[in-house]
């Protein structure tokens, strides 16, 4: 009984959700150009149903091409950055000043450089989902216990052996922690490159729409960037759940 309405409850909560908010909007009779109702906003979803999976598949596309080049760079730079504490503090300052720059700031960089169009925002998806994936990897590496190290290299063991075999193994639980964080930054800098200079996507949809006064189309559309957001922590929380097992206890998830 306990295990179904755990399972259940991400439903039950997300149905209450939108029942206060439909009752909200009808009882207090909100006008829905300042917030739309949830009928609305599924109503439009329906009548836009072809632009909005254009522009949904769009999206989709160029957050993963972004958070895949942010996972190669991410796991090499947290590797290298991980290898030596000496390493460790010199570029630790350098990537949290680079992090501090919003990325909003960055995009009309990125359009002036590279034009409108998708490559703005798989680069603003990658900039901004990188760094959790490198500072997680770093910090699995960085305190690794000097004490297992010593014990280590008195059996024999390179830094090498030691890397390979005990440090990139025990990074994982911080790695996939990193990739659900990640993948979620990933979609605000796609939408947020779209919004600012676009073609296509559903930032580019919404930025119309909202010019437009489409409130019920622009709130479609932010359901079903949530509905992505959603759909792909869940699979990396599976993902992780299935690769770090060993790294939890039998009375947790690593999904949780």
């Amino acid at each position: 009984m306990n295990n179904t309405m755990e399972k259940l409850s991400p439903w039950l909560f997300t149905i209450g959700l939108f029942v206060i908010w439909e009752a909200a909007c009808r009882v207090f009779q909100v006008d829905k150009f300042i917030l739309p109702a949830p009928s609305e906003a599924f109503a439009a979803m329906v009548q836009y149903w072809r632009p909005l999976m254009r522009h949904s598949a769009v999206t989709l596309w160029t957050t993963m091409a972004g958070f895949a080049l942010a996972i190669v760079f991410g796991i090499v730079l947290g590797l290298v950055v991980g290898w030596s504490r000496t390493i460790y503090r010199g570029l630790y300052p350098v990537m949290i000043g680079f992090n501090s720059i919003p990325k909003v700031a960055v995009v009309p960089i990125l359009i002036m450089w590279f034009g409108i169009g998708e490559v703005p925002a798989i680069l603003t998806a990658f900039l901004i989902s990188f760094f959790p994936i490198v500072v997680n990897v770093a910090t699995g590496l960085a305190t690794m216990e000097p004490e297992l190290e010593d014990v280590l290299r008195a059996l024999g063991a390179s830094k090498l052996d030691i890397m390979l075999k005990v440090g990139i193994p025990r990074t994982q639980p911080y790695l996939f922690g990193s990739l659900k964080v990640a993948i979620t930054l990933a979609f605000v800098g796609t939408v947020v490159s779209e919004t600012v200079g676009a073609n296509a996507g559903l930032g580019y949809q919404i930025a119309l729409a909202g010019s437009n006064f489409q409130m019920p189309l622009v709130f479609a559309a932010l359901l079903l960037l949530a509905v992505e957001g959603i759909a792909m922590y869940a699979a990396f929380a599976s993902v992780e759940q299935h690769f770090t097992r060993w790294a939890f206890r039998s009375s947790m998830s690593a999904g949780g």
